[in-house]
């Protein structure tokens, strides 16, 4: 298949990109490197540097016949949301309706999507939150997050578009930056390596449920092969409070490298566990390396690759 991946330079896109160019699938890349140095761009790809919002956008389409649109790009910083809205809407908003435009008008089989669990349903009512919590997004990210989850159940209803949603629980693993829902796993790693103190905001009693991006990236795989249109948490279902990891990566990284509290920030949110019962019994996804596992290999690549 050929494959446009949105995004396809970044930390989980490259990821997914590599798992499906071994797959032997054809791989397009769109990405306009604002998170990115394009080192992690797959050799085999074509690439394109643009924005969503580009004005030759349709080029991408008219030059290559796309049979899926993975759409990873976005605005994925949950504080610059706040502040800052309007980019937040058009990044995410009007970004992925242009795709979807195209799209239609091109006769692409199915859209992929990132999502977001925890920032969709904010504070949760129940541990794990299944498919079926209560869409209660608390900051604009995730208010576009489910603003997109609706106009691809439109689009499906009106023009036969076919889509699979996945929502994300805190990605973490090799290749990550600092920004994102799991960035906090490579500011603590980056911090040890560099002989830095880390800062816990708050009392470190804040609950994610972390989720390696190599499993991530084969639910991915697995999205290409469901046939109806749905929507599902990639997640662990285990809830890893804050001073829980970091007593992890201290045991992964062999180091007693010093953490400190600081005052909790305001709004952000206290607890988020995923149900992962829908992924593993309809997409045939389930996550196989544990926490501990994941941070195991994710220190090893920061240790030797970080610059």
């Amino acid at each position: 298949m050929n494959i446009l991946v949105t995004g396809g330079a970044g930390f989980i896109g490259s990821n997914i990109c590599d798992k499906y160019s071994s797959l032997g699938h054809n791989i397009i890349v769109l990405d306009n490197l604002s998170n990115s140095t394009g080192e992690f761009i797959h050799k085999n790809s074509l690439f394109y540097k643009k924005d969503l919002y580009a004005d030759d956008l349709e080029c991408i389409f008219m030059e290559n016949k796309i049979d899926v649109i993975n759409h990873h790009a976005a605005q994925i910083d949950l504080r610059d949301s706040v502040t800052n809205p309007i980019n937040d809407l058009r990044i995410n908003i009007e970004g992925t309706l242009r795709l979807l435009q195209f799209a239609v008008k091109y006769k692409v089989s199915k859209f992929i999507f990132a999502s977001s669990g925890g920032a969709i349903y904010g504070e949760q009512l129940y541990f794990p939150a299944s498919e079926e919590h209560k869409i209660q997004p608390l900051s604009p990210y995730g208010i576009s997050k489910a603003t997109i989850e609706s106009y691809l159940k439109f689009y499906k209803d009106y023009f036969g578009l076919n889509y699979v949603v996945l929502r994300y629980a805190n990605i973490f693993g090799d290749r990550q930056g600092n920004s994102g829902e799991g960035g906090v796993v490579s500011v603590f790693m980056k911090n040890i390596l560099k002989n830095n103190k880390s800062c816990i905001n708050g009392d470190g009693t804040n609950t994610r449920d972390y989720v390696y991006v190599k499993d991530v990236a084969e639910a991915n795989v697995k999205a290409l092969d469901i046939i109806n249109s749905d929507f599902f948490n990639i997640s662990t279902g285990i809830e890893t409070d804050l001073n829980s990891l970091v007593k992890l990566i201290k045991i992964v990284s062999e180091s007693d490298s010093l953490f400190i509290h600081s005052e909790a920030i305001k709004g952000e949110q206290l607890r988020s566990c995923l149900d992962n019962s829908k992924a593993r019994n309809v997409l045939g996804w389930n996550p196989e390396f544990s926490l501990e596992e994941g941070l195991k290999y994710t220190f090893n690549w920061f240790k030797y690759n970080s610059k």
